[in-house]
């Protein structure tokens, strides 16, 4: 009954110490990915920022500048690509909706951004853009990959339409996660208008036609959860100029906006609390379930071999009736 017992008990132990590499380097891969149908919204706040009065062309300091950041799943475009590229993709139509103190549009500039699942790296196909350019990506936007390590990455700049490292700064703590820090300092570059102005009748046509044109900086700062690749929080000091031509009467440039942009506080608890959860899941599959049955497998496999050492062992002996003494002869 033990030589039974402790054999199935070495079958569980090899059981239990293939799948944990199995789930880790098999599963892992293929089940932790980005669903195709996300969606999530985020708004940014710049309290007394700088922003242009295009009623005056003069710059002015109001209370606040909101950003509403929005992105959007394409669940229909993801698996019209994902027939070509061979691989899961999602896309994501986001939106970034800027507004001033009084509800008014600033600015609108529309993207799509088309990414592998799984490792977050651009794929290319049609339809990729930035405000209705066509763009080709390098680097990451928006989230890091799962599982991000202590590096620089490439990440892809909307405004610039270019490509440039991110720094890793260190690691830090933030509302009792550890997360990555990165930094990344756009200088002073000239970008394109965006489509949609917000005054009736100027396009970036008639803008062009005046010799004004449009410049931009930031210092750019996230901080990344890095099992989930997640930015917990984000933060930008932002400047845009608009400089020369007749559209500003003389002037060399004027301040179009400035700010330090910085996550609204209610959407950073709920980014915090749905990173935690996403954040359990990784680790199932990267960390407690293969470590905990590599364990098991152990545990299993010394009881194995301790009831097998047993089954080998010669039945204690048993009492045994009392012996009859024998005649002494001399």
């Amino acid at each position: 009954m033990r030589r039974k017992a402790s054999l199935i008990l070495l079958a569980l132990a090899v059981f239990f110490a293939a799948l944990s590499p199995l789930l880790r380097w098999y599963a892992y891969p293929r089940l932790a990915k980005i669903p195709a149908n996300e969606y999530q919204t985020m708004v940014l706040e710049a309290e007394n920022a700088t922003l242009l009065d295009y009623g005056s062309m003069t710059a002015r300091t109001v209370p606040k500048v909101t950003i509403v950041q929005t992105l959007k799943g394409d669940v229909e475009a993801s698996e019209k690509i994902e027939k070509t590229a061979g691989r899961d993709v999602v896309v994501w139509d986001g939106l970034s909706y800027v507004q001033g103190p009084d509800g008014k549009m600033v600015s609108k500039v529309p993207e799509r951004y088309i990414f592998d699942a799984h490792t977050q790296e651009p794929v290319h196909a049609t339809g990729e853009m930035v405000d209705g350019d066509p763009v080709r990506r390098e680097g990451i936007e928006f989230k890091w990959p799962f599982l991000t390590e202590k590096r620089d990455y490439e990440y892809f700049d909307a405004q610039t339409r270019t490509t440039a490292p991110i720094h890793y700064q260190g690691t830090r703590t933030f509302r009792g996660l550890e997360v990555y820090y990165f930094e990344q300092t756009v200088p002073w570059t000239r970008v394109a208008m965006p489509r949609t102005m917000p005054v009736a009748g100027i396009t970036p046509e008639t803008v062009a036609r005046t010799g004004t044109t449009r410049w931009y900086t930031t210092v750019r700062r996230f901080w990344v959860e890095p099992v989930t690749g997640a930015p917990v929080y984000g933060e930008e000091i932002h400047r845009e100029e608009l400089r020369g031509g007749t559209l500003l009467g003389g002037r060399a440039k004027v301040t179009a906006f400035a700010g330090h942009v910085k996550m609204r506080e209610d959407y950073i608890e709920h980014t915090v609390s749905v990173i935690k959860a996403n954040r359990t899941l990784v680790l199932l599959l990267t960390a407690y379930l293969p470590w905990g049955l590599l364990l098991l497998g152990v545990l299993t496999m010394c009881l194995s071999l301790y009831l097998e050492a047993r089954s080998r062992r010669p039945d204690e002996p048993t009492a045994a009736d009392p012996v009859a003494p024998r005649p002494v002869t001399a």
